[in-house]
């Protein structure tokens, strides 16, 4: 239960600074704004879906799924799939990006500049 109580303290630290409590979608989509390095006030639908694709190619790079190739034109950080996740329910999927945001959150010290910045 440690696990738990660290990833509600980062939420309502980030809910703190952002004005609503973030759920994971949330946060991977700031992890792909820090990661993008560029900020502004609105995003399309399609932005914030590939905001969110950084977050979750960023969370799992770490564990050998993904590799980063480069920005493109735009500055757009892009990917390779390297091994696809292993069978799993979402419930696992989600336990997993949760592991790995929280141990981006605790290295990265957070998000702060990009939830500043909103």
């Amino acid at each position: 239960m440690i696990f738990e109580r660290k990833w509600a303290a980062w939420r309502l630290k980030i809910k703190k600074d952002l004005g609503r409590l973030p759920d994971l979608n949330a946060i991977l989509m700031l992890i792909g704004i820090q990661e993008l390095g560029q900020f502004k006030k609105q995003y399309s639908k399609e932005e914030k879906q590939d905001l969110m694709h950084i977050g979750v190619c960023t969370l799992l790079t770490p564990l050998g799924h993904y590799r980063y190739i480069g920005r493109d034109a735009e500055g757009w950080p892009h990917f390779e799939l390297l091994k696809p996740l292993t069978e799993m329910s979402v419930k696992e999927q989600e336990m997993l990006l949760k592991k790995q945001a929280l141990k981006y959150l605790e290295k990265s010290e957070g998000v702060d500049e990009i939830v500043k910045s909103n």
